[in-house]
Parts: C-alpha cells; sequence; structure tokens
C-alpha cells in the first residue's frame, strides 16, 4: 500500500489505510515512513512533549502510554519508548501523551492537570522540564495499573501505623521504615521509573510525588477505559519510500511471507531494532512485526512443561506467572534487572534470543532453566534446546524464513535458583558478566547443577566442567571453592570497556563463592 490518500480505505485482504488513535484521536500514519519512529511521528504533529534524550531506550524523554490487552482487566495502559517503535507498528492501536493526560474544561479555560502532573508540579519534580513529560506518562501508567491501591491496602493492614497517599509523601522517610524502600505508601512501584533519567532533580522531589498520588478517580476517563477491550491487532500494509511495513493476522500468513522475503526484518518490540535505526541509520526494504500474532503469545503448562510464547513481553511474563502457569523464581530473579520497566514493556523473549546476542540477559536464565526452543517455519515446527541454538557471535542453527514460536522450560524446576548480574549500574545497564545457577541439592548432595553464562565468550555457554565438578558431592565449602576455581576458567572472556577479561574471570568464581554463602544456611534447614 502506498499511503498518499488520508481517507480510511478498505484494501484487499481486509487491511485499512494505516491510522493511529493519539489522544482519542484517529491520525492518518501517512506521509511518516515504515521506518519512521513513533516519537518523530508526534513530534512532526505538534505534540513536542515527547522528546529524544538517547534515542536507545535510557532516558525515558519519550515515553507514552499504550493500550494493551491487560493481565487483570481488560486494558492496561503500558508506557513504553516512542524513540524505539516504528510509527507503523501502532497502526490501529490507541496511544496517549503527555498532552493528553491533563482533562478539558470548558471552552476558554485551561484544562486541568493529571493528579500526576499535579503532583510532580507541587513537589518539585519538575525543574528544566526536558524530562518531565517522559516520567509523567510512565508514572501515570503506574498509575492505572491494577492492583496498585490494593498493595497499599495490605501493606497498611500489615502496619495499620504507616501513613498513606498524600500525607506520607511530605515524609519520605516514612514508607523505607515501614518496608520496602521502592514501593510507596500508596502502592506505588519505583521500578516503574526506572527507566527514566533525570539531571536536575535528584531524584527524590520525583519520588515524593510518585508516592503522593492516589486512586483514580470514578470519573477518571482513563481508569474506564481500562474496562474495555484494547483494540485488536490489524493487518497492516504500508509502503512509503520503496520500503514497507507489514503485520499479518495469523502466523502461517507471517511464516508464508518470511519464505517469500527471507530478507525481511522480523520485529516485536523493536528494542533492538529501534537502536540499529536510530544510532546506525540502519534502514530495511521489508519489516515484517510479530508481536500481536496470538499463537506467538501462549502462556501454558502441558506435558511436563511451562510454554511462553516468543512475542509476550517480559512484563506479561512477569506479571501473568504464578497464576495457572507455576511461578519460576529464577525468571524472577531475572526480570527486574532486564534493562528498564519501559523496556521491558516492550521486550519479548523471542527477541532477545534472536538476536543471539553474547550478553543478553535471558539465555544465561534459560541455559540454566534447560530450556528447548520451539521453532517455526512453513513446513513446520522442531524443538532444539537452547544450549545447542547458538552456533558463534550472533548465529544460530535457526534457519531463514524460521520463527522462534516459544520457549519451553521443563517440570519440576530446581528448587535453588540464582541471577547474578554483574554491572556498572544496579539496574538498567548491559551486563559485564551474567551468571545463572539452577542446583538440586539432597541430603547436602548436589544432585543436578545447571549454571548458564554470559559475557564470557561469543556465545552465552553452559558451564559444563563445573555443573560436573558440582554433581555427586557436598555442597560443602570445600567443593565449592574447587569448583569455583573451574568456574573461573570457563570461557573465553574478553578485556573491553565494560570489564578486562581477569575481572569477568574473578566474578565467575566469586558467584558461585556467593550462592554457597546464600544457600548453606537455607540449604541446611
Amino acid at each position: 500500500m502506498t499511503s498518499t490518500d488520508h481517507a480510511p480505505e478498505r484494501l484487499p485482504g481486509g487491511v485499512t489505510e494505516a491510522r493511529i488513535t493519539v489522544n482519542g484521536e484517529e491520525t492518518p500514519l501517512a506521509p511518516a515512513t515504515p521506518h519512521t519512529t513513533a516519537l518523530d511521528f508526534l513530534r512532526e504533529r505538534g505534540l513536542t512533549g515527547t522528546k529524544e534524550g538517547c534515542a536507545e531506550g535510557e532516558c525515558g524523554a519519550c515515553s507514552v502510554m499504550v493500550a494493551r490487552p491487560g493481565v487483570h482487566k481488560p486494558t492496561d495502559w503500558v508506557a513504553v519508548n516512542a524513540c524505539l517503535v516504528p510509527a507503523a507498528a501502532l497502526d490501529g492501536q490507541e496511544i496517549v501523551t503527555s498532552e493528553g493526560l491533563a482533562t478539558g474544561g470548558e471552552p476558554g479555560t485551561m484544562p486541568s492537570l493529571h493528579p500526576v502532573q499535579e503532583e510532580m508540579a507541587v513537589r518539585g519534580g519538575s525543574q528544566c522540564g526536558y524530562c518531565t513529560p517522559g516520567f509523567v506518562c510512565s508514572m501515570a501508567a503506574e498509575y492505572y495499573r491494577p492492583g496498585r491501591c490494593e498493595h497499599a491496602a495490605e501493606s497498611f493492614a500489615a502496619d495499620p501505623d504507616a501513613e498513606t497517599g498524600t500525607e506520607a509523601a511530605a515524609d519520605t522517610s516514612a514508607n523505607p521504615e515501614h518496608g520496602d524502600p521502592e514501593h510507596g505508601p500508596n502502592g506505588f512501584d519505583l521500578h516503574a521509573l526506572s527507566g527514566n533519567l533525570c539531571r536536575c532533580t535528584g531524584y527524590r522531589p520525583i519520588r515524593d510525588a510518585a508516592f503522593a498520588v492516589g486512586a483514580p478517580a470514578d470519573s477518571d476517563p482513563l481508569a474506564r477505559r481500562r474496562e474495555q477491550a484494547a483494540p485488536a491487532p490489524v493487518a497492516t500494509e504500508y509502503t512509503q519510500d520503496g520500503a514497507t511495513f507489514l503485520r499479518k493476522r495469523t502466523l502461517n500468513e507471517t511464516l508464508q511471507l518470511l519464505r517469500e522475503r527471507p530478507d525481511a526484518v522480523v520485529v516485536a518490540g523493536s528494542t533492538d531494532w529501534g537502536v540499529e535505526v536510530n544510532i546506525r541509520s540502519r534502514r530495511a526494504d521489508c519489516v515484517v512485526a510479530v508481536d500481536r500474532l496470538p499463537e506467538l503469545r501462549e502462556l501454558r503448562v502441558e506435558s511436563g512443561h511451562i510454554e511462553i510464547g516468543a512475542a509476550l513481553t517480559l512484563t506479561e511474563i512477569e506479571r501473568r506467572l504464578g497464576g495457572d502457569v507455576p511461578h519460576v523464581p529464577l525468571l524472577a530473579d531475572l526480570f527486574p534487572q532486564f534493562a528498564s520497566r519501559l523496556i521491558r514493556n516492550g521486550a519479548t523473549l523471542g527477541g532477545n534470543l534472536g538476536t543471539g546476542s553474547p550478553i543478553g540477559d535471558s539465555p544465561p536464565v534459560l541455559l540454566a532453566l534447560d530450556a528447548s526452543l520451539v521453532l517455526a517455519d512453513v513446513d513446520g515446527e522442531r524443538v532444539v534446546p537452547l544450549a545447542d541454538y547458538f552456533t558463534g557471535y550472533r548465529q544460530s542453527i535457526r534457519r531463514p524464513g524460521e520463527l522462534i514460536r516459544a520457549v519451553r522450560i521443563p517440570l519440576p524446576l530446581s528448587p535453588v535458583t540464582a541471577f547474578h548480574k554483574i554491572a556498572k549500574r544496579r539496574f538498567d545497564d548491559i551486563s559485564s558478566v551474567a551468571v545463572a545457577f539452577a542446583l538440586d541439592i539432597e541430603d547436602g548432595i548436589v544432585r543436578k547443577a545447571r549454571i548458564g553464562l554470559g559475557g564470557v565468550a561469543a556465545t552465552p555457554i553452559r558451564s559444563l566442567a563445573t555443573e560436573a565438578a558440582l554433581v555427586g558431592k557436598p555442597w560443602s565449602t570445600e567443593t565449592v571453592e574447587a569448583a569455583a576455581r573451574v568456574l573461573r576458567g570457563e570461557g573465553t572472556p574478553m578485556s573491553d570497556h565494560r570489564a578486562s577479561a581477569l575481572y569477568r574471570s574473578a566474578m565467575l568464581g566469586q558467584s558461585l563463592l556467593k550462592l554457597h554463602a546464600q544457600t548453606t544456611e537455607a540449604v541446611s534447614s
């Protein structure tokens, strides 16, 4: 389709002219190109609250809210980095910018500030103001998160002397006294802001604002919107300036397309491809979106394993595990350390594995979980152990035209697990070394051991020699110190701007010693 007309048009195959609902108004995508980011699309239409700070998804100045299928309600408001998402990927979708949060008043009067905007203003959360719209959108998404106020109610029930809401925010030292310093007395999770950076405030007034917001009013239109279904995925065929963005309705249609166009770039959350477009000026003749394919968005237990759809976002997985599907402690360790909430709202396991990066955070964890991948093409499916998937630097056994459909984690899960990420920052950083452990220890003896490593070789690897040094031996100081010496020699670490090879090797051994120190008391009891 060449988008030149602005009137809605029905096209062959049930495709309509590409349009995005922005702050309640339908907006044609044309004349944007398929590689135009949502950030540029919005700014070109006068919505300049959305800012570009880094173009890599690390600063959050570009944050906007998107209506997505909900976990606990029909719709969740989800904050994403507009600098990474192609505008074409939002065809048929509904987004809200910082400008759309304010409530319009009578003609000739100023709009009323949103509660999040009001708290940011009165508590000094905005100084130069450049980052403020992004903070406001990330805060608003958390403000509308189902269950946030129930979390606050549970905390208050556990400690009825704890203050809540605006009164507590006047003394932000109150919350750490009563438990978790990363959750406010109003249930606000500060991890929602982990992808937003501010150079001016020192963050405390922003935290004050976050901990001061109450529950959405019954009359709040964005709160009411959660009770209605999110926009359904639409088939997209958008061509401009010789490039095409495509989204098919089904997996079979997508696989047939990839057979015909093996050169196409496949995207889900675009958290990796968006950086390539922005920083390295990469362009593709054909981009194929798979993020809304229902066949890639299932989460279920069957035949002795958990199956996680490759296009589920990390946030969706995190919030859905523990219900009908068992909780996976090792994944729970991973998620808070994987980039930021803004990235996790778009990133997928399929994308993290598909890029083949040796420093991706999920491969070491999935290797420790003994995961397998379901690879699909037009000829059918095959199941491949993740340990056999990577063949070289950013290379794998995945064939042209093949997609990762799902990740399978065998049951039962090992009871002793840990994920250690060594990086320069605690959150929102690339790892220098990543180590994941999954051990079965019975009567003080290591019966099974699986250790996944990242950042110490051209690919993520299993630590087979160290596993052999542990299995069948007592979980004792002597055994662990000997195995730690073996672990230091695993892989082929290199020196770069993040860490030296010697430091990486030292951290491998230290991780095992740390695990032993953390678990000895639990195992012995």
